[in-house]
């Protein structure tokens, strides 16, 4: 079993609580394409409920010969020009090299992997100079991971976050707890051929708030499509369809439901082309 990094630990269960609910944004888009060269692009775009929109573009060339990888320009706003390049080095280790205009900022990422260890750092250079850290141990299933985030500068620790987590083929259990060790989730998620189901609990230990909770379910409908609903403990509900029109063309459709309220237009319909 592959180590997951750090913020994947509670991957399966986070995806199936909050992927393809297209309610959350009013409209998105994102556009593929292949050159005969191995350059491949990816353009996405999206407009949120309070009228803002963004955009997206990544390039990336791959050159099989030597089997690495160059990002031309990695996913960000159009407006930014930052450009980076991506090489792998002994097989396993990989060495995010940037080269950036001038007050754009520049960043180091390295990430190292064994067969039971999954260690990633994140520097920026130009800033503090920051860096943040996180490492996770893996044996037969069982996870263990940290994270911490230093300020070079102010010489002390910015943040930092700890979890637990159990990983098997059929279902995937996890304990985390981030911001500075005072947000506590658990999470369990459970899968067959046909069904996912899946439940998170959160608590906040500073605002001594009550136990969040959400519960949600993806069943697949057929070989091209699938719906999904959740609820979570305050009565918002929210389903969707995605389903498969062509290669490379998906349709969405998703809606949310105050079901505390149904008498009021507090209600979300939306539409999302892939």
């Amino acid at each position: 079993m592959s180590i997951p990094a750090f913020a994947d630990i509670s991957k399966s269960a986070n995806d199936l609580l909050n992927k393809d609910f297209y309610h959350l944004s009013a409209g998105t888009i994102e556009v593929k394409s292949n050159t005969p060269n191995n350059v491949a692009f990816k353009v996405t775009g999206k407009s949120s409920h309070e009228k803002a929109t963004s955009g997206a573009i990544e390039g990336k060339y791959a050159d099989k010969s030597l089997g690495n990888s160059t990002t031309i320009f990695p996913t960000q706003t159009i407006k930014s020009h930052t450009k980076r390049r991506q090489a792998r080095i002994k097989g396993r280790v990989y060495l995010l090299l940037p080269t950036c205009h001038p007050k754009k900022g520049v960043k180091l990422n390295l990430t190292f992997k064994q067969s039971a260890f999954h260690g990633r750092a994140f520097f920026d250079l130009l800033k503090g100079p920051t860096a943040n850290v996180d490492a996770v141990i893996g044996h037969e299933g069982f996870l263990a991971g940290a994270s911490a985030g230093y300020d070079v500068q102010k010489a002390a620790v910015t943040g930092y976050s700890a979890a637990v987590g159990y990983i098997a083929p059929q279902y995937s259990a996890a304990i985390t707890a981030t911001d500075n060790l005072s947000v506590f989730a658990a999470s369990y998620h459970k899968v067959n051929s046909q069904v996912e189901a899946g439940a998170k609990a959160t608590w906040n230990s500073k605002s001594g708030s009550a136990v969040g909770l959400e519960v949600a379910s993806k069943y697949r409908l057929d070989p091209v499509s699938f719906a999904k609903a959740k609820i979570n403990d305050r009565g918002v509900a929210a389903v969707s369809y995605n389903v498969l029109l062509r290669p490379g063309v998906t349709l969405g459709l998703g809606a949310s439901f105050d079901t505390q309220k149904l008498e009021q237009a507090t209600h979300k319909v939306r539409i999302s082309d892939t």
